[in-house]
C-alpha cells in the first residue's frame, strides 16, 4: 500500500521522505531568497532585516537579535523567542521544527541539525531522509561552534560548551561540552 501522505507531511512527522520533491524544492527556494535577503540588508538596514526574518522564520520573539548571516533550509520551521541573541553564521537545517527558547545566546558557527540519512545504502540512494526537531529551552547558551544534532532537547538555563556535539538531550541547569558533549557540572 503506498502512503498517501505528501513528502512534507512525511518529513514534519519524521519519517522517511524523499528530499528532491519539487514542493519541498520551491520551499526551499523561496527560503534561499529571504535568507539572501536578509544576509544582504542586515549589516546596512536593521529594520528592515528583521521584516524580511520575519516572514522567513516560523516565529521571532521580540527583542531578538539574529547576525547575518543565516542559512536554513525551510526557515519556516525555525522558532526563536524573546531576547535572544544570535551570532553570525548559524545553520539551522529545518527540515523538522527547531525551537530556540527565550534569552538564548548562540555564539558564532552554531549548527542546528535535524536531518539525516538511512545508515542503509539502498534507500539513501533513493534520495530517502529523515528528520528529527530539536528543541532549546529558556537562557541557554550555545558556545561558538557548537553541533545540535537530530532530536536532542537542552534544557534551560543549560550551556554548551564552544566546538561541543550534542548527541542526545541535556538537563536543565548544567554545564555541557566535548564530543560528544557529557555533562561536566550543574549550575
Amino acid at each position: 500500500m503506498t502512503d498517501p501522505r505528501t513528502n512534507r507531511e512525511r518529513m514534519l512527522a519524521g519519517d522517511l521522505y524523499v528530499a528532491d520533491d519539487p514542493e519541498l524544492a520551491a520551499a526551499m527556494r523561496r527560503a534561499s531568497r529571504l535568507a539572501g535577503e536578509f544576509n544582504a540588508l542586515a549589516p546596512r538596514d536593521p529594520d528592515a532585516a528583521r521584516e524580511i526574518l520575519a516572514a522567513l522564520l516560523g516565529g521571532l520573539g521580540e527583542e531578538t537579535w539574529v547576525r547575518a548571516p543565516l542559512y536554513v533550509d525551510y526557515g519556516e520551521h525555525l522558532t526563536i523567542g524573546a531576547r535572544t541573541f544570535v551570532n553570525f553564521n548559524l545553520v539551522a537545517l529545518d527540515v523538522a521544527p527547531i525551537a530556540i527558547g527565550d534569552d538564548c545566546q548562540l555564539g558564532p558557527n552554531v549548527q542546528l541539525l535535524t536531518a539525516y540519512h538511512p545508515t542503509e545504502p539502498e534507500p539513501r540512494r533513493r534520495k530517502l531522509e529523515a528528520a528529527s526537531p530539536i528543541t532549546i529551552g529558556d537562557n541557554v547558551w550555545l558556545g561558538g561552534g557548537a553541533i545540535v544534532l537530530p532530536g536532542v532537547t537542552i534544557g534551560d538555563n543549560a550551556v554548551i560548551g564552544a566546538g561541543a556535539v550534542v548527541t542526545r538531550d541535556v538537563p536543565a541547569g548544567v554545564i555541557a561540552a566535548g564530543n560528544p558533549a557529557r555533562v561536566v557540572r550543574s549550575l
